[in-house]
């Protein structure tokens, strides 16, 4: 309930095309009464490869969707997606890697300015290493997923988060453990 509670206090929500290409994610808000507080859900999706049949293109004309793309990608992968109800926009990229300045940028001209970034570690990592992370929220479980667990910012360790953020403290949230860090 707390993700879905993180998720009605943003205007947008970001994820990668790794996450949606995995999980199939709704990304809305499911707690009761407050469906309708659902944020703009932002895919980060270079190659424009986000399938039509994911709920975040089946839905977007319920909830927003808007994928941030290279601008080079297909043109005609981005009519399909408008057709379905979607917001493509072209940014710059590097290796296949968006801008996220003018990610960024573009989100704050469109009227985001909460920004929930929930997905995966290639996306975190990014946020990161880019020092455009103002606060974080960490849930621990006692499982671990895989062999050896999913790394949770790609090849970076942890210990970078309180390096540039605050820890404000740990709480538990059910069986899971949530840190939060915001910016010093």
């Amino acid at each position: 309930d707390r993700v879905f509670q993180m998720r009605a206090q943003s205007d947008a929500i970001l994820v990668g095309i790794g996450t949606v290409l995995a999980d199939n994610p709704q990304l809305t808000c499911r707690l009761s009464g407050m469906e309708a507080r659902s944020p703009v859900r932002v895919v980060l999706d270079a190659g424009l490869r986000v399938p039509i049949a994911t709920a975040v293109v089946g839905t977007a004309r319920e909830t927003p969707t808007w994928v941030f793309c290279a601008r080079a990608a297909s043109e005609i992968a981005q009519d399909i997606l408008e057709h379905k109800g979607v917001r493509v926009f072209r940014v710059d990229d590097e290796h296949g890697r968006l801008d996220l300045d003018a990610v960024l940028k573009t989100l704050a001209k469109e009227g985001i300015s909460r920004l929930m970034v929930e997905g995966g570690p290639t996306v975190a990592a990014s946020f990161v290493a880019a020092d455009k992370v103002d606060a974080a929220a960490l849930f621990y479980s006692e499982k671990i997923v895989g062999d050896d667990g999913i790394a949770p910012l790609e090849d970076m360790p942890l210990e970078v988060l309180s390096s540039r953020l605050h820890a404000r403290g740990s709480e538990k949230v059910g069986a899971d453990t949530l840190e939060s860090y915001e910016r010093r």
